[in-house]
């Protein structure tokens, strides 16, 4: 068996972009629509709250150690999700830290060790290589809030937020979809579209880089 198939990787779809933007009721819609047509789906969630109870700082307070915790603990789940479903819905994948992290220390007006930079950056590339379809969401700064999870109050920051994980996603040459505020039809259509696709026809090639 060579390198590259020792191990079954699925259709993984990831989410991205600052908070209350619809990442979550997406994912939520899409893993709806996949298993009426019964396709076993797994979903990584959020891992925002799980941060906050191993008492680590999150939103514009993130440090370099708690966004490679983020990162490295969401590679862990979404391996294991690799495991038990034939399509991986990720809420946040990995570029999602790095532009919080950024925005962070750019609301704090802190710079980033390079090094510390650097290998952020380099976990993100290379697990993001794994995201067959990535969406990224477009802030409508009109929408308030969500009231089901910790948030931050200050709306500069969630604004700022989206901003920077806009810059990392084209720093790092991630390449996906936008997905708007105003409603997830034509998203979820091609969606649908993309993974049923790729399911059909597993040999063709993986993720976006």
């Amino acid at each position: 068996m060579s390198a590259d198939n020792e191990v079954f990787r699925p259709v993984t779809v990831a989410v991205m972009g600052t908070h209350s933007t619809g990442k979550t009721t997406f994912v939520n819609e899409l893993a709806e629509l996949l298993r009426q047509d019964r396709i076993e789906v797994a979903i990584v969630a959020d891992l925002g709250s799980h941060a906050l109870e191993a008492g680590l700082p999150i939103l514009a307070n993130h440090t370099w150690a708690s966004t490679t915790w983020i990162i490295t603990r969401g590679i862990s789940l979404e391996l294991e999700a690799w495991a038990r479903a034939d399509v991986v819905l990720i809420d946040r994948g990995v570029p999602d830290a790095l532009g919080y992290y950024e925005a962070a220390l750019e609301s704090r007006r802190r710079v980033a060790d390079p090094r510390h930079l650097k290998h952020l950056e380099d976990m993100v590339i290379g697990h993001s290589r794994n995201y067959d379809y990535v969406l990224r969401t477009v802030l409508d700064p009109t929408v308030p809030l969500g009231r089901n999870k910790p948030r931050d109050t200050d709306l500069e920051f969630r604004s700022l937020a989206g901003h920077r994980i806009e810059q990392v996603m084209q720093r790092l040459s991630i390449g996906h979809d936008t997905l708007p505020s105003g409603g997830h039809d034509e998203a979820l259509v091609n969606a649908m579209a993309f993974v049923k696709g790729r399911l059909a026809d597993p040999t063709s090639e993986l993720g976006w880089g």
